[in-house]
């Protein structure tokens, strides 16, 4: 893989850098078209996902110096990692949402109308930003010797996030990728059928994210925190899977307000 793109004198450009970059940005052009078939308002949408990058990155690195306390702790040096790594992807969507949370209520935005406007970005960019991670060299797999391994060869992959080198791995990137891919088609094919309502396309991600996120914990080989036998990722998931359904069940319960029933009522106002 190149996790370096090209330096440009003392400046070194990272693959996952860019990728990242682009992931945000993809999410985000998202984002603001539903906004506008949801009737919301366009420059608010912009505003709070610019509040979600930022509260994303750092969740992310923070979420990845808790798991990995001991090692920085040891080693404080290591900590200039940080800047190269993606850190944990729970970490950046659990502090993303909080922040939105914030943002919403005091712009008084559509609550879970905001949420399902955001959801399939958070997936879109998702999948850029594995493919980031697969350049970069890390949230790598478990030694494998399936037919579709992946070999990784590039030493700064090994100085900068400790990738194994010259052994076959699980494309574990590779499998979150397609599942957000997965999950993206899903939340847009589904979302104007059956029985709509306020909340269901965010948290019908959730739930789809904790399962698959769950399920290719088995398969990294990374070094991860561990709570309760589980890695962190699937401890989040196990709580995050169960609630995503209560949710679903509460909010299927209430008031319907969703593209289908907001363009109904500009008919009706019309």
């Amino acid at each position: 893989m190149y996790p370096e793109l090209f330096s440009l004198g003392p400046v070194t450009i990272y693959s996952y850098g860019v990728l990242l970059a682009v992931s945000y940005l993809l999410g985000l052009w998202l984002a603001m078209r539903r906004a506008r078939r949801w009737g919301l308002d366009a420059n608010r949408i912009l505003d709070l996902g610019i509040y979600i990058i930022i509260a994303a990155l750092v969740g992310a690195k923070l979420l990845l110096l808790v798991v990995d306390y001991d090692q920085f702790s040891r080693s404080p040096a290591d900590l200039l990692s940080l800047a190269r790594s993606g850190g944990v992807f729970y970490g950046g969507l659990i502090l993303a949402v909080l922040v939105g949370f914030w943002y919403v209520s005091r712009h008084r935005l559509p609550f879970w109308t905001t949420c399902d406007v955001f959801a399939p970005g958070i997936a879109l960019g998702h999948v850029t930003g594995r493919l980031g991670c697969l350049a970069a060299g890390c949230c790598y797999g478990r030694p494998t010797s399936v037919a579709w391994a992946i070999t990784f060869t590039n030493p700064l992959a090994a100085a900068n996030v400790g990738t194994p080198l010259g052994i076959p791995l699980h494309p574990t990137q590779l499998y979150e990728a397609g599942a957000e891919l997965l999950i993206l088609g899903v939340l847009l094919a589904t979302e104007r059928r059956g029985r709509a309502f306020r909340g269901r396309t965010f948290w019908a991600y959730m739930f789809l994210y904790a399962v698959s996120r769950f399920i290719i914990e088995f398969y990294r080989g990374d070094p991860r925190g561990v709570v309760l036998g589980l890695s962190t990722s699937q401890f989040i998931s196990v709580v995050l899977a169960p609630l995503s359904l209560i949710m679903l069940v509460w909010l299927s319960r209430q008031s319907p307000d969703t593209p289908r029933e907001m363009e109904r009522g500009r008919n009706l106002a019309a």
